[in-house]
């Protein structure tokens, strides 16, 4: 029997305390992780070369540096032989060396083998966080496969070996929430009454909220934002606080009508315990059920900024602010929708939930993947689809970059703009790069100076020297149409186009890019702006803007309206439009309505999330849906343009 305390007692002997969690109760074969590595270690060093002539090929152990020093003076081998003569011992040594404290030059170091030492410094991190360059070091180098001890479950044999009902924590982790909640409401243990009492709670407003087709051994990492930010909901819908306020960013991101339906009466239900709740939101649905609307504008960027309307949705309605006239905007079907040029097959797709489906997806038309939340649309269009020949994903990843990164570099607009000032003043372009030799020598091309405080937060200040412009003050001397590089970069992507396509500082390629960035609806930006800067939404945008100009014939789009404004939305749909009657195929996982109605061809996925989703439920026309209502979807969808 286990008690609540996690002690396993046997035959009546002595009590033995086991841990359940990943830590106390880990697997020591994985150590915890549920994957275990191999290497490829004709890629980690050159075996006719020796330590001191660059054998290693990992990335940042240079012998000129710390490594160089520890290696040289270790003692477990010759740094001047090559490593094909290296004994099996130093060889061993060499690559799995446990940490091993030794003395070099009086100095107390610690020595490690290569593959410990790459588990420790590239393995235990995020491969989002890593450097590009280590992460396809990291790709190439490395196979992951799933931990033959512990089955990938990370937990130990004495874990796994407790169960209840037949069922150990490994069983219970990998159910679907639905599931698994039943399964402990079917738990007789008076004892442990209190404890499977506040699990059923905690289970049920998984399912509540729309998350009842995950299961709770799935890696936080990749869950979506939407997903993300509902599982932090759940910790608060039982809990008895008030008057707490709640502020919510973009809570329907990837959200089904159907499932925004219930997130309303969940943000109801926190308002009506007592508290404040406050949700930055586009949706006009979430917009109805307030009781107090704030509007900012009336444009984006540095045109917007102002508190342009308050007061309730229905006097919203009538406003005359951006968001007051599209507000009521409802995308109509399509009189006519365009005929497919072939058709791209995907065939016994069982990835995640999908049961072995098949479907034909049209190319050279506008086509939706939809479905309520957890149905399996990223699940079939990523697994099956992103990857093949001619395929261009814009998905919903982080953009990657430092605090450096702008959406100039980002786009690779900057190197177009640099090699015209270089071209116009008959110089070198790196002189035009922060990064590069033009860089300021005070702040290193940063644009802020950061003081590091110790116990407190770090503090960045505008550079003295350069005045935040990033560039040194000689370089700023060249112009190109009268404006030096950092009055270009302080541009927004307007003013850019206009001055890019001006006879003096005409830069066709230049234009190109900033063309597509104000089509993503972007025009606002600042070419110079840090990455961080933006919200998810601009992120994303961006990155739409960057890979349109990939080439390709299928573009793959995940949940392109994620933070766009009603007006936006037109916008993009203009975008897509301008796409397919190129010559491409769009396919756009997606829950907007208006991108529906806007749509050549619907595939629907369901019927519902997690086990009780995986199949197409239709296939067909957006006015066919409407008609059958044969849907979840095909029921909202009618409500929408009915409305």
């Amino acid at each position: 029997s286990v008690e609540a305390k996690g002690v396993i007692r046997k035959g009546g002997g002595e009590a033995e305390r086991v841990a359940f969690s990943r830590t106390g109760g880990m697997c020591t074969n994985c150590e915890g992780r549920g994957t275990v590595t191999d290497f490829d270690l004709t890629e980690l060093y050159d075996e006719d070369k020796s330590l001191n002539e660059g054998a290693l090929k990992v990335p940042g152990y240079s012998m000129e540096g710390w490594y160089g020093r520890i290696f040289r003076g270790c003692g477990f081998f010759d740094p001047d032989k090559p490593i094909r003569k290296f004994s099996k011992r130093e060889l061993r040594d060499l690559l799995h060396k446990e940490p091993t404290k030794i003395k070099v030059d009086g100095v107390n170091l610690t020595y490690q083998g290569l593959i410990p030492q790459i588990r420790r410094s590239m393995l235990s991190k995020d491969p989002e966080a890593m450097q590009p360059h280590v992460r396809s070091f990291v790709e190439r180098v490395i196979t992951f496969t799933t931990c033959p001890e512990c089955e990938g479950t990370r937990l130990s044999a004495e874990a796994r070996s407790s169960k209840i009902d037949g069922k150990s924590i490994a069983d219970a982790c990998a159910m679907q929430v639905s599931e698994l909640a039943e399964w402990v409401a079917r738990i007789d243990a008076p004892a442990l009454e209190p404890l499977t009492t506040a699990l059923r709670e905690t289970l049920d407003s998984f399912v509540e909220i729309g998350l009842g087709y995950l299961s709770l051994d799935r890696p936080a990492g990749s869950l979506s934002g939407g997903e993300a930010q509902r599982a932090k909901m759940v910790r608060h819908l039982g809990s008895s606080l008030t008057d707490v306020t709640y502020v919510f960013d973009e809570p329907t991101a990837g959200l089904h009508p159907h499932d925004v339906e219930r997130m309303n009466r969940l943000l109801l239900r926190l308002r009506d315990k007592g508290n404040t709740v406050l949700v930055i939101e586009h949706e006009p649905e979430v917009i109805a059920v307030a009781d107090h609307v704030v509007d900012l504008g009336p444009g984006a960027g540095a045109a917007g900024g102002e508190v342009v309307f308050t007061g309730t949705p229905e006097e919203l309605r009538r406003a005359a602010t951006p968001t007051g006239r599209h507000l009521g905007y409802r995308a109509a079907l399509k009189a006519e929708v365009r005929e497919p040029s072939g058709a791209l097959e995907v065939r016994g797709a069982d990835a995640n939930n999908l049961r072995d489906v098949d479907v034909d997806i049209p190319l050279g038309v506008l086509v939706v993947v939809t479905g309520v939340a957890g149905s399996g649309k990223s699940s079939l269009i990523e697994g099956s689809v992103a990857g093949r020949e001619g395929v261009v994903l814009i998905d919903q990843a982080p953009i990657r970059g430092s605090r450096r990164s702008n959406p100039a570099t980002y786009t690779g607009l900057l190197d177009r703009i640099r090699k015209a000032f270089a071209k116009a003043n008959g110089v070198k372009p790196s002189l035009f790069s922060p990064n590069s030799d033009g860089a300021c020598p005070s702040c290193k091309g940063a644009g802020v100076v950061y003081a590091d405080l110790g116990m407190m937060a770090g503090v960045a200040t505008p550079c003295e020297e350069c005045e935040g412009r990033r560039f040194d003050a000689s370089v700023l001397e060249h112009r190109l149409g009268g404006r030096d590089i950092a009055e270009v970069l302080e541009m927004s992507v307007d003013e850019a186009a206009e001055f890019f396509a001006e006879e003096e500082a005409r830069t066709p390629a230049a234009v190109k890019i900033l063309a597509r960035l104000a089509d993503v609806g972007l025009g606002y930006l600042r070419l110079g702006q840090p990455l961080t800067t933006l919200s998810g939404g601009e992120r994303q945008r961006l990155k739409l803007a960057a890979q349109m100009g990939e080439e390709g014939g299928i573009y793959v789009l995940d949940e392109p309206t994620t933070g766009l404004h009603l007006a936006d939305v037109e916008q993009l749909l203009g975008l897509l439009d301008r796409l397919v009657d190129d010559g491409k195929s769009v396919i756009v996982i997606e829950h907007n309505q208006a991108v529906m109605a806007h749509a050549d061809w619907i595939i629907d996925l369901g019927p519902g999330a997690g086990s009780e989703g995986g199949r197409v439920v239709f296939e067909g026309t957006p006015a066919d849906l409407v008609a059958s209502k044969s849907t979840l979807t095909g029921e909202h969808l009618a409500a929408y343009v009915a409305s």
